[in-house]
């Protein structure tokens, strides 16, 4: 049986990565172009940057909760065989794409944390072009979000389809009990 603690854990830490994801895309960085007090020169604001770090936490909270799932069923490659059954093939199926959903949404939030710390350092001078403020497009840690989702659904049922085939684990010859054949009395 799958433990119940251990998805309650992972739960909450892809509970908290979501939420920091959705806190990141509603707090991204925000510019606006300014002109100096001689009216000389335009250079970029930009408002507050807490959203890279709910980024980066959302990264890190993601990452603890794939690395326990992994530790615990010893990344799918590392323990005794397992005996060949719809559960062991459903958990093959889900390892995969639990690690693409991973990939994805890891991807999403660093992307975005470090586009979302990238300011404009520049200015214009005696230009009539205004710089240009470069800021996160819209929807890049929703896409984070979106696939933080996706990978706590996965990853619990992969746990899941691989403890109920850890259960049922493979045993050659019988499952060591008799290696005869049972005879019985004839009557």
């Amino acid at each position: 049986m799958a433990s119940k603690l251990l998805l309650i854990a992972v739960f909450v830490l892809d509970l908290i990565a979501f939420g920091l994801a959705v806190a990141a895309e509603q707090r991204r960085s925000t510019a606006k172009i300014v002109q100096d007090n001689e009216i000389q020169y335009n250079y970029c604001v930009y408002n507050s940057d807490i959203a890279t770090g709910y980024g980066v936490g959302a990264f890190l909270f993601l990452m603890a909760s794939q690395a326990l799932i992994m530790v615990a069923s010893r990344c799918f490659c590392c323990g005794k065989a397992l005996n060949p059954s719809g559960s062991r093939a459903w958990a093959v199926i889900l390892f995969i794409v639990c690690w693409l959903f991973f990939l994805i949404a890891e991807i999403c939030l660093l992307a975005g944390s470090v586009r979302n710390a990238y300011h404009t350092k520049y200015r214009t001078i005696f230009s009539e072009q205004p710089p240009s403020c470069e800021t996160l497009r819209k929807g890049v840690f929703g896409a984070g979000a979106a696939f933080i989702f996706l990978t706590a659904i996965v990853n619990k049922f992969y746990y899941i389809c691989y403890s109920n085939a850890r259960e049922n684990s493979f045993r050659p010859y019988g499952g060591g009990g008799e290696a005869g054949v049972g005879m019985g009395t004839y009557k």
